[in-house]
């Protein structure tokens, strides 16, 4: 009988964890719940949560609501299980599961809120007081404090993902650089994508152990090492040299389902391409788990320190030393002592000069493990630092290492932005770490007319060879930092909501010692606009209109943007949880009526189904379709809108034939294809701010965004042929190339400072630095590469000009193309 198994390797079981999942057909709701609790029981969390979701789906059996909160926590889906245990806890009335506020507060943590984490452990603390994760909770009410208060950008420190030819979509772990970093081992499986494997050729479903050597700035094809390293039938992973390059040290470990059950530390001698049959090291290994090897040097002898969770520990694992004897034989392990190891786990340690690294989730940290480092005086160790922002991130950040210069080295981590076999959070990558020799970072600082200090601002940094990047300076500053790149040139975009934006250039060319440049923006003060009130009351029966949630003709699919409003019902519903709501969908006249029935009937139940799948009780929304029997009365807020129409307008039939052009016909149309909600039960009246549900702009694809993020304005003086180009199905590793033809539409001359586009976007014919005289044509050239694309998007090229808008903000204008992906 054959049987097959998902693999997705994540954080820090092996040095990584791993998911197994068996492939099972879609049965009944019975057969599901056997399915997934044997899945549950054999730790395969992956299949396991998706009966478990089936089940749910199908029968909305809340029962399984705390099953499928703890299994998205355990395959690392952050996002999705903050909203799970956020509904178990908002139903907890009698405070019966305020134990969970830990682990709810560890997701909000990592999701970045940590304003919203603080009070939840502080809760936890209030109802938990002797509890054993006291201290534990304590310690990540620190780190979340730490996180507010660290700088965005560490200084002359680039943490970069090592990108394809080492990361693949399951996970890699544990690297370790050699021949002063020329070469990086490292573990993973043999597979790009989550991989299948029968039950008799189970050999690809064991991680092994791989080398890559780099060639001036790139990495060759990672290569597996031979059978004296990666033994069959074991994980092989937990990789490190030794300085010399000499010595190799991993582990061979077993696991029974998702757990580590066997894990023992060997080495190996020899080096580069002529490694030897590994031995099992003496003297570290024992009943217990042994892993994370790492050589290293105190009181004058040679030391091999691991993680282990032998008895008499601090927390879960720690890290422990043991002194050589002779080559592959060690003494007894010693605990490093509480000033390392706490009531977490501490794990993959990494000694330099008198450093010892390491990662731990038991610390104060900005996430889950976060990296840090601990000085040896030759006596005892230094209290713990953590290394801050780049080094770690809120999810996941462990094996920090150096090359032997000590200005490269690799981590990895879990990070958003990598490649991930399933959800964004759910498998490690290997970053690099660039830390500068020479460094170079800009201080902005931002101020009104009088200098006064004007917080809340955020500050753009457009580079001439990259993407921009902003930093807010947040509620207490008015500082914003940067790090700049050697011989590069910027532009600086201060700006503020209610004042007008300035630019500045500043460039690092000919700069050769570190330095630190500074600026500061005093910004003009925006006109007031006549202000309005911030909320309107609404009573019971009286209906309201979801301006977000509009539909095409004919269609009953919810457009992306209705997700505004239905986050807004969303919340309105837990804030009154006694409130019970219609949701009405209508039609515009054209079609017959049983027809229109039937499909504002459909629209409606699409948006109750969102509604229900985020966790609202079914019924408490009435989804009712009117068709076309109620047509729409224009309020005040459209009537502003549309200059066409005036409040109290009802847009019949007869009235929209009578409307001049199809463009303004189809705006009534679309105003009567809408869908509203009113009270029917509960409160008999609720506030909701003003602007909530206000229709949000839209940005079609060619037209002209002539902004920066943040809303900078400016009038287009380039005109183009066509300012939009759709390249349709490029298949992955194609490229595309495009010439755009424009002109200076102005009466002055007009000077391209700079072009900025991705780094999927190679401009071959660069108009950069020439002036451009009125009615003169000039031509725009690129290459797109889609190597690096997972996905179809819409890609914009922002071209800055010299000078200033007369609003204060930078000439700019946007060109764009599109591309659908296929793989």
């Amino acid at each position: 009988m054959k049987n097959a198994y998902l693999l997705l390797v994540l954080g820090l079981v092996l040095g990584g964890q791993v998911l197994m999942a068996q492939p099972l057909s879609k049965s009944s709701t019975e057969q599901s719940l056997i399915a997934a609790r044997k899945a549950m029981s054999n730790k395969d969390y992956v299949n396991a949560l998706e009966r478990y979701e089936e089940v749910y789906e199908e029968n909305d059996d809340r029962a399984l609501i705390d099953t499928i909160a703890w299994l998205q926590f355990y395959i690392r889906d952050y996002r999705t299980a903050e909203r799970w245990f956020s509904r178990i806890l908002r139903r907890d009335k009698e405070g019966e599961l305020d134990s969970y506020r830990f682990t709810y507060g560890r997701l909000l943590k990592m999701n970045e809120k940590y304003n919203e984490a603080i009070p939840e452990f502080q809760k936890f603390l209030a109802s938990n007081p002797g509890d054993s994760l006291a201290t534990l909770a304590k310690n990540e009410i620190s780190g979340a404090e730490l996180a507010l208060e660290l700088p965005q950008n560490l200084k002359g420190v680039a943490v970069e993902n090592a990108g394809r030819d080492l990361n693949e979509k399951t996970s890699e772990y544990t690297p370790s650089l050699a021949v002063n970093g020329t070469e990086l081992y490292f573990a993973a499986f043999d597979a790009d994508d989550v991989i299948y494997v029968e039950e008799e050729d189970q050999e690809n479903a064991f991680a092994i152990i791989y080398k890559a050597t780099k060639d001036d700035t790139e990495w060759t094809k990672r290569k597996p090492l031979g059978g004296e390293i990666n033994r069959p039938g074991f994980h092989n992973s937990n990789v490190t040299v030794s300085p010399d390059g000499r010595t190799m040290f991993f582990t061979r470990a077993k696991l029974q389902g998702n757990t580590l059950s066997e894990s023992k530390i060997f080495y190996s001698t020899g080096g580069s391409d002529s490694w030897k049959g590994a031995e099992e090291l003496k003297g570290v290994n024992g009943d217990y788990l042994a892993k994370h090897p790492a050589p290293g040097e105190l009181f004058g002898k040679r030391v091999l320190f691991f993680a282990s969770d032998m008895p008499g520990g601090y927390g879960g694992f720690d890290i422990y030393y043991a002194t050589e004897l002779e080559p592959g034989s060690y003494s007894a392990p010693v605990n490093l002592g509480d000033v390392i190891n706490g009531p977490g786990d501490e794990e993959t340690p990494y000694y330099r000069d008198g450093t010892l690294y390491f990662s731990s989730n038991g610390h104060p940290g900005l996430g889950g493990f976060d990296n840090f480092y601990s000085n040896w005086d030759g006596e005892k160790w230094s209290p713990v630092l953590n290394m801050g922002r780049g080094y770690n991130s809120s999810v996941d950040d462990y094996s920090f290492t150096l090359d032997t210069e000590g200005y490269f080295g690799v981590l990895t981590s879990n990070r958003p932005g990598g490649r991930s076999a399933y959800g964004r959070t759910c498998c490690d990558d290997i970053y690099t770490v660039n830390i500068a020799r020479v460094v170079v970072d800009l201080v902005v600082g931002t101020f009104t007319e009088d200098k006064k200090a004007l917080t809340n601002a955020t500050v753009f940094l457009v580079p001439s060879k990259k993407d921009p990047s902003s930093q807010s300076t947040g509620e207490k500053s008015n500082v914003a930092g940067f790090d700049l790149g050697l011989e590069e040139t910027y532009m600086v975009i201060g700006t503020h909501p209610d004042y007008f934006p300035d630019t500045v250039q500043v460039n690092t060319v000919g700069i050769t010692e570190s330095t630190s440049l500074e600026h500061r923006f005093y910004l003009k003060p925006r006109p007031v606009p006549p202000a309005e009130p911030e909320f309107d009351t609404i009573t019971i029966e009286e209906p309201i209109v979801l301006e977000n949630i509009l539909y095409d003709f004919d269609d009953d699919r919810i457009r992306e943007e209705a997700e505004s409003d239905l986050e807004v019902v969303f919340e309105l519903l837990n804030d009154y949880p006694e409130m019970v709501i219609e949701l009405s969908s209508h039609t515009d006249s054209r079609g017959e009526a049983p027809y229109n029935e039937s499909l504002s009937q459909r629209r409606a139940e699409s948006a109750r189904r969102w509604l229900v799948r985020k966790g609202i009780d079914r019924d408490r929304i009435v989804a009712k379709g009117y068709g076309e029997s109620q047509p729409q009365t224009v309020n005040r807020i459209s009537a502003a809108k549309h200059e066409f129409l005036n409040e109290g307008d009802v847009l019949t039939e007869d009235f929209i034939s009578a409307l001049e052009g199809e463009e303004q016909k189809e705006t009534a149309n679309e105003l009567n294809r809408r869908t509203e909600f009113k009270i029917l039960e509960g409160p008999t009246s609720i506030t909701i701010k003003r602007t909530s549900l206000r229709k949000k702009e839209e940005v079609k694809e060619g037209s002209n965004r002539n902004s920066l993020p943040g809303g900078l304005g400016m009038n287009a003086t380039l005109k183009f042929d066509s300012d939009f180009v759709d390249f349709g199905k490029v298949k992955k590793g194609e490229k595309r190339s495009h010439t755009y033809t424009f002109f200076n539409a102005s009466d002055k001359p007009l000077t391209i400072d700079l072009i900025s586009a991705c780094d999927c976007t190679t401009i071959v014919k660069d108009p950069t630095g020439k002036t451009f005289q009125p009615g003169e044509k000039g031509t725009l050239g690129i290459v797109f590469d889609s190597s690096e694309k997972e996905e179809s998007e819409v890609i914009d090229i922002d071209i800055f000009l010299a000078g200033d808008n007369p609003d204060g903000g930078p000439l700019m204008k946007t060109v764009q193309y599109q591309f659908e992906l296929v793989k």
